[in-house]
């Protein structure tokens, strides 16, 4: 560990390949990573499931106090079951990006990722982590990429896990969430103050990882 206690985030939008990176990134610098998407995916999930609607306030509010989420290490549960395999889905991307706008839903679920900077040094990834949940964050990153090179890298992905897939559906998804995510009022997709912009577009994961660790360990030895 290259400090005692730091956060470092990356924001972006979605498929820019931000919970791969930030899983490498945690491991090469032995800190712990925080999936802040995995929580929204989890709570939209289990929302949806229980057939409560977005505009529901009152229902919504009352079904996130009785929601328990655990993060572990290659997991999420919530109340104890396994939704790890069940959240990596498109129908589940979308449905995170419509609960996710809610305010009751965001409101219940940052203090949670809040108290994850008292377990010790993290790396955090989501759409708002260094704007909104780690505003005072050491290091901040904004992930980006164009959206068909965001969809070519989904579409390889899921392709080469046996899964089917239809690339102009994965990139009409992708535009489609881009839309949501950077017009919704409640903390819509920005570039966080103070964040490295970096457009991976045309660069390999180790080149990203690379530039990533690098820019970390030359701003913690100021």
């Amino acid at each position: 560990m290259i400090n005692p206690s730091y956060v470092v985030t990356i924001d972006g939008p979605a498929g820019a390949g931000k919970s791969t990176v930030a899983k490498r990134a945690a491991h090469e610098l032995g800190i712990k990573y925080l999936d802040t998407g995995a929580i929204y995916r989890a709570i939209a999930l289990i929302l949806a499931k229980s057939e409560i609607r977005p505009d529901s306030e009152e229902f919504l509010r009352e079904a996130l106090s009785e929601i328990k989420i655990e993060l572990r290490e290659n997991s999420v549960l919530v109340n104890d079951f396994d939704v790890s395999g069940e959240i990596r889905t498109p129908e589940v991307d979308e449905l995170a990006s419509i609960y996710s706008a809610v305010p009751a839903v965001r409101e219940a679920l940052l203090g949670l990722q809040k108290e994850q900077e008292n377990y010790g040094s993290l790396v955090a990834e989501g759409r708002d982590v260094g704007s909104v949940v780690f505003p005072d964050a050491k290091v901040k990153f904004f992930l980006t990429a164009s959206p068909e090179a965001r969809a070519k890298r989904r579409y390889l992905e899921r392709i080469s896990k046996g899964k089917e897939a239809d690339y102009e559906e994965i990139l009409n998804s992708i535009k489609q969430r881009d839309i949501n995510d950077s017009t919704r009022e409640i903390s819509p997709l920005s570039v966080p103050e103070g964040a490295v912009y970096l457009d991976t577009s045309d660069m390999t994961e180790d080149e990203v990882i690379n530039f990533i660790i690098n820019h970390v360990k030359e701003a913690l030895s100021k």
